[in-house]
């Protein structure tokens, strides 16, 4: 049993060293990182943790931990930019392009014990994602999208807040950066959004660009709420394309698909959805084409019915004899 003094820190995480991407750890081979046991409760699971400091490299910001390494090792990301340990992408595109849906509580009480539970069943560095029974479209979809080189701008110094005021006296020997802030979708971002991949504004803009390049720009009719699957496989049934559209959307409930209309004889299928804004989502996540009944289908997006032509007038007109 542990002391007495110790009892209230049951749970508590104590580590040696952080779980970091190769952007975040820096180019400098040489770094001094500082460690404070418990120094901060988690981002995400609220529980106390090792935080770690350090400056990446010459001219760069500070930076730290801001997830505990339990939360980390779950999603596979880093504990300091939560961007994905494999990839280099929020977990919302990656979540998305291999159809995972996010498992973790989001109250206090029970994220803090979905997170000690956690603990005990990860073994060392292993991670908690398993990505083998992915869809081989989504691993292509981020193979794509995939940052493959560090992109150390991202650990440059804050923007001077006296710079932006108009007050700076210090010049060049400023650390931080002389620049005017841009105030966008990007600069409002939160630790818990970005972790549990939702509502996350950089997964929006990286995921609407890529479809974009693969030809599944939204319409302009905000009527059309229906994709087109063309090239489905011969053995493919209304019942097997439905069930691999609903498993490969995991946050889109059954009742906001409206129905699902397949053409046996021309092996295509049209999925129509109740709300556009669903049917934008599920465009995004098949880009890169749908697999069903082992054969990947390719996506377009549906058109709106022509208008009819309004029927001709005609009037009888009386002639007086």
């Amino acid at each position: 049993m542990p002391p007495k003094a110790d009892i209230n820190k049951a749970g508590w995480e104590q580590s040696e060293f952080p779980v970091l991407c190769e952007t975040c750890l820096g180019d400098n081979p040489f770094i001094r990182m500082s460690k404070q046991e418990f120094g901060r409760s988690c981002g995400t699971c609220a529980r106390p943790f090792t935080v770690f400091r350090w400056n990446p490299g010459s001219g760069m910001r500070f930076k730290t931990t801001v997830i505990c390494q339990t939360c980390a090792k779950i999603k596979n990301v880093c504990q300091t930019c939560l961007l994905d340990l494999e990839y280099g992408l929020p977990t919302q595109v990656r979540d998305t392009a291999l159809g995972f849906v996010n498992e973790a509580p989001t109250s206090d009480i029970n994220r803090e014990y979905y997170a000690q539970n956690m603990e005990g069943k990860l073994d060392g560095n292993k991670s908690g994602l398993d990505t083998s029974k992915a869809q081989s479209a989504g691993k292509e979809m981020l193979k794509q999208l995939a940052r493959t080189d560090p992109y150390y701008k991202r650990n440059r110094p804050k923007i001077c807040s006296f710079f932006v005021k108009g007050e700076c006296t210090r010049g060049s020997e400023c650390p931080y950066r002389h620049e005017k802030p841009v105030d966008n979708d990007l600069s409002h971002q939160n630790i818990p959004d970005r972790y549990h991949g939702r509502s996350d504004p950089v997964a929006r803009k990286i995921l609407g660009a890529h479809a974009e390049s693969q030809g599944l720009k939204p319409p302009e009719d905000q009527s059309i709420t229906s994709l087109f699957l063309t090239s489905l496989s011969p053995d493919s049934t209304e019942l097997s394309i439905r069930t691999q559209v609903l498993k490969s959307l995991p946050t889109v409930q059954p009742t906001e698909l409206k129905s699902v209309v397949h053409v046996t004889k021309s092996r295509c299928a049209f999925i129509n959805f109740k709300e556009r804004v669903t049917c934008e989502g599920a465009a995004v996540a098949w880009a890169n084409g749908l697999e069903i009944d082992g054969v990947r289908a390719a996506v377009k997006w549906g058109r709106s019915r022509a208008s009819k032509p309004p029927a001709p007038v005609t009037s009888s007109i009386a002639v007086a004899s």
